[in-house]
């Protein structure tokens, strides 16, 4: 586990996001994930909706299914799923800024439905959801096993849980953990960042068995010279932002800085990205 030396609280990280919120989505848009590419001629946007394409498989999905969607981010994920598929989608989010524009784009509709909250410590409904998916929201909890507790709680028997995650190199170089792993984890307002193994063990402590995990660190790499391009098109559009994000009185000015360490980690090996699927037994 590489952990962060000062490890942000639950009110840190949704500073993060609120403070940011105009650049996550000029840049991200409404999808603050990364893309899964295929051909590789892919947009940013449909890398994306092809991420969630695969986790709404991995969780089997289908019209009716009750979803809960720890870490919901802008709410794309739960109204695709709401939409598309048929599912009745419960969104939790810990960011006031995220809370509300998800609530915005529902104009009106109870469906999906969002709660501002911290997934570690929210009376969700004791199984009441046939899948929890977990789109890049686990590196942000402080406490990985009462993360995987709190899933197979609110899930029904036999229900099913997906995971997308950064993930740290089993056996990262002492380097890389220096200079690679732990700054992206401060700089990504990140607790702990986990290895395979780890989240494996986490799944099976808390009562579940793995399906599948799947390496995607190939196919979702393109996502940031992707995003360095939208990013440096907005700020050439937008030349006032540059003073906004990099001034001195900005406590996330870093994570500006953190893109190029994320980029060498990837290529190094140092740093991946996988896809859990399980369900608790």
């Amino acid at each position: 586990m590489i952990e962060s030396k000062s490890p942000p609280s639950a009110q840190d990280i949704a500073a993060h996001y609120d403070e940011l919120d105009y650049f996550y989505r000029a840049v991200w848009g409404e999808h603050i994930h990364h893309g899964l590419w295929s051909s590789g001629n892919e947009s940013l946007a449909l890398a994306a909706r092809q991420l969630l394409d695969l986790v709404a498989e991995k969780a089997h999905v289908t019209r009716g299914s009750q979803v809960c969607d720890a870490g919901c981010g802008y709410g794309a994920a739960a109204r695709l799923l709401a939409r598309e598929r048929g599912a009745e989608v419960t969104g939790l989010t810990i960011s006031t800024a995220q809370f509300h524009f998800a609530i915005a784009q529902n104009a009106g509709a109870q469906n999906p439905r969002f709660v501002l909250g911290d997934w570690l410590d929210h009376p969700l409904p004791e199984a009441g959801f046939d899948a929890v998916i977990a789109v890049e929201s686990s590196e942000h909890m402080s406490d990985k096993r009462a993360f995987f507790a709190q899933a197979r709680r609110v899930l029904r028997a036999g229900g099913r849980l997906v995971v997308c995650g950064w993930l740290a190199h089993d056996q990262a170089s002492p380097a890389s953990r220096r200079f690679l792993l732990a700054p992206i984890c401060r700089e990504s307002h990140m607790p702990a960042l986990g290895t395979e193994s780890e989240y494996r063990e986490f799944l099976r402590a808390a009562g579940f068995a793995l399906d599948s995990f799947d390496d995607l660190t190939p196919q979702v790499q393109r996502t940031w010279p992707a995003m360095v391009r939208q990013f440096a098109a907005h700020l050439r559009r937008h030349p006032r932002d540059v003073r906004f994000l990099f001034g001195q009185h900005r406590r996330n000015r870093l994570f500006a800085r953190t893109i190029l360490r994320i980029l060498i980690g990837f290529k190094t090996g140092a740093l991946r990205y996988g896809i859990f699927a399980a369900h608790k037994i």
